[in-house]
């Protein structure tokens, strides 16, 4: 009898997890309708404003047409444009300075967010009655759009502008995965206690940010979401535009959240070359090709891999520069790389992070739109 319990709990969780699997799509981002296409939400409230953007290449309307050029056409008074890490036109690389200067296509003022400030100042948004914000995300901490959302809600609420967050199709939004960060680790590439992969569109995080009062001195923005029309949580959507130079396609967007960790390491993750975010290199390793891994999207655990970057620790034991001070800003705990240098397992690693996502998971479902 006990053999055949055993094996019906057996069959019940192969089910379960074959279900869990089957789940997950691959979707074209096509196949849900951006806060930003549905204009008839939020082009009335534009109406005799002068409007601030915050935008990039990624500000793609459904027809294919540029936000900003859509407003103009629209006939929205676009007084200036702001724009985060890669610039208006999304050529910068990670971490380079972004200037700021004219549109040349509607002669609107771009102000940049990743030069001289990242957060506006209160003579940049003098003249602005309300600003738009629309950026596509990659559901990671360290990725820094949601940074530069948080200062926009700050700077607004300090200066008493409304803003608009127009929402976008979360490409790693089907999981949650990661230590949360903790706060004396809190930096440009991660302000908030949230875990790593945080399982919320743009929108819905704006609304976490506001609603537990993370902005400086607990302050609070006029907030607007323009939810997504057709969004499906359970899928990895192919965006239409890169989100940045580096994240060229929808498996460099997948393995991103366990790949970028190895940016705080002596390792590659493929930068200027053909498979930015799918290979990771060491001149003493073979080069390791993850785009089947991600090909086969179905059959992995939908977590945050750590088993590459601890094995890639293993072979490279006496190496002493493999950690850098980026790491840790990275990873957003202190004892992360202590651990994989104690060769824990990533069984052994994942526990010591299940009480901070069980206590993110009690915040985070109170701002779920989907």
């Amino acid at each position: 009898m006990t053999r055949k319990i055993l094996a019906l709990f057996a069959f019940i969780i192969f089910i379960s997890l074959n279900i869990n699997a089957q789940e997950l799509k691959l979707l074209d981002a096509k196949d849900a309708v951006t806060g930003a296409s549905r204009m008839e939400k939020y082009i009335p409230m534009l109406a005799e404003k002068k409007v601030g953007v915050v935008a990039n290449q990624t500000s793609i309307m459904d027809n294919g047409t540029h936000l900003v050029d859509t407003l103009v056409s629209q006939g929205v008074n676009v007084v200036k444009i702001f724009t985060p890490e890669h610039g208006f036109r999304g050529t910068a690389e990670a971490g380079a300075f972004v200037d700021s200067g004219i549109d040349e296509k509607t002669g609107v003022q771009i102000i940049s967010l990743y030069g001289k400030n990242k957060k506006p100042t209160s003579e940049q948004l003098q003249g602005i009655d309300i600003l738009v914000f629309d950026l596509q995300d990659v559901g990671c901490r360290f990725y820094t759009y949601i940074s530069t959302m948080t200062y926009i809600m700050e700077a607004a609420a300090e200066n008493n502008v409304p803003v608009i967050v127009l929402d976008r199709p979360n490409p790693n939004g089907f999981y949650v995965d990661g230590p949360v960060l903790e706060k004396e680790n809190a930096s440009f590439v991660g302000m908030h206690c949230v875990p790593i992969v945080y399982g919320l569109t743009i929108g819905e995080y704006a609304l976490m940010v506001n609603g537990e009062r993370w902005l400086s001195d607990s302050l609070q923005c006029d907030l607007t979401v323009i939810p997504l029309g057709n969004y499906d949580r359970n899928a990895i959507y192919k965006l239409p535009v890169k989100p940045s130079p580096n994240l060229p396609n929808w498996e460099a967007v997948y393995l991103y959240p366990s790949l970028c960790l190895f940016e705080g390491t002596d390792l590659g993750v493929g930068r200027r070359t053909k498979l930015p975010f799918q290979i990771y290199t060491h001149p003493q390793l073979d080069t390791v090709n993850l785009v089947d891994y991600a090909h086969n999207y179905l059959e992995n655990d939908k977590k945050l891999n750590l088993s590459w970057i601890l094995d890639a620790r293993k072979q490279l034991k006496d190496d002493e520069k493999f950690f850098n001070n980026y790491f840790i800003k990275l990873v957003g705990v202190s004892d992360m790389q202590q651990k994989i240098d104690s060769a824990m397992s990533e069984d052994e690693i994942r526990s010591s992070w299940q009480d901070g996502i069980d206590n993110y998971q009690k915040i985070r479902e109170k701002y779920l739109i989907y």
